[in-house]
């Protein structure tokens, strides 16, 4: 069995800080080698994941600016990784808009998945694809989509990865892109109101740059609210693994939040609204708590009685990363056996090579 993952030329596979959809397919590459199964990861020059790489461009770009060049560049790297799978794998497995639509005309089994909200313009463009095998990455999201061949399949972490981490410090945390939906300003109010510090993790795209100088710098003070920037693995680990709590106040159906997991498997609860995946995510009183206001998010962060190792064990159980791998080879392996087909009903929850280059 030979596996193609295409993902976007723009970030690195895995990211060196911001990337969750990059973060996925370098996690779940290095789980299918773990298991023997051979796979070739598209992405760009920079990428580091130990197994086959081929890309067109070397370096990454990011952030992206949204012009046509950076949309044909998408396209282009998507088409000609997509044909180029095609020559040699077994079954395509997409991670980006562009690969899913170049699939069509391979004759190869495609698998999709869904990373983002669901959107209507992109639902209705599903619709042109009946052959396309979709996973979404939450019930919550699956829920949404009316296309006949679909499944949830959780996200996973490595947890070797993450330290556990029993013993507090006394602050909370916030990881995540610096935007209104985020609840950014959110996490700040419920500091305040609990009289706890807050530290504040993430990157600052350009689009909501006013957003940040308007709402969010004004009340940096780097002592009671400090913002870090962006952050590393090895810092993330720090972050969260001290940090009382993790703050998660979104503003939006968010389609999965992997930072959750990844806080919970440092042994960190998470206190949260309960949008988009939260529910399917966070357990009440196990791993953190789902909040209805402000108000609740900073009597939760005042009150919390929940032992670390719990909030870890719970994360061992439900998002590990052999989970995750395993449900991805199953499907896999259905499609082969059914010629690529797959089950049409809803099922819940310049070239380059490795690092040398062809003249």
């Amino acid at each position: 069995m030979r596996i193609a993952l295409v993902a976007s030329p723009f970030i690195s596979i895995p990211p060196a800080r911001y990337g969750g959809t990059e973060l996925f397919v370098g996690e779940l590459a290095l789980g299918l080698k773990a298991r023997d199964i051979d796979v070739v990861v598209y992405t760009n020059g920079e990428s580091t994941v130990d197994v086959e790489r081929r890309w067109l461009y070397e370096r990454a770009q990011w952030p992206i600016q949204g012009e046509l060049y950076d949309n044909l560049k998408d396209l282009n790297h998507s088409s000609w990784a997509v044909a180029d799978a095609a020559a040699d794998s077994d079954i395509l497995h997409l991670n980006n808009i562009p690969g899913l639509l170049a699939s069509r005309a391979t004759g190869r089994p495609a698998i999709y998945t869904v990373h983002h909200p669901h959107e209507a313009p992109l639902t209705e463009l599903y619709r042109y694809l009946p052959d396309a095998n979709f996973v979404t990455i939450s019930d919550f999201q699956r829920r949404l989509e009316p296309m006949p061949k679909i499944r949830t399949i959780h996200h996973g972490v490595d947890m070797a990865k993450y330290r556990f981490q029993e013993k507090k410090q006394e602050y909370l945390s916030f990881i995540g892109r610096i935007a209104p939906m985020k609840g950014t300003h959110l996490a700040i109010e419920a500091a305040r109101r609990c009289g706890i510090p807050l530290k504040i993790a993430g990157e600052v795209q350009p689009r909501y740059r006013d957003y940040f100088e308007a709402q969010i710098r004004p009340q940096l003070d780097g002592k009671f609210i400090e913002f870090i920037g962006e952050v590393n693995l090895e810092e993330k680990n720090e972050l969260l693994g001290g940090s009382r709590a993790m703050l998660f106040p979104i503003e939006w159906d968010e389609p999965f939040g992997l930072v959750m997991v990844e806080a919970m498997a440092c042994g960190t609860p998470v206190l949260a609204f309960g949008r988009g995946s939260v529910p399917e995510v966070v357990k009440d009183g196990v791993s953190g708590w789902i909040c209805g206001s402000v108000d609740e998010l900073a009597d939760r962060a005042r009150h919390l009685t929940i032992a670390p190792a719990t909030v870890r064990g719970y994360v061992e159980r439900e998002f590990a990363l052999g989970t995750m791998v395993e449900r991805y080879v199953e499907l896999y392996t259905e499609l082969l056996e059914d010629g690529g087909l797959g089950r049409r009903a809803n099922v819940g929850s310049a070239l380059q090579t490795k690092s040398s280059a062809i003249a």
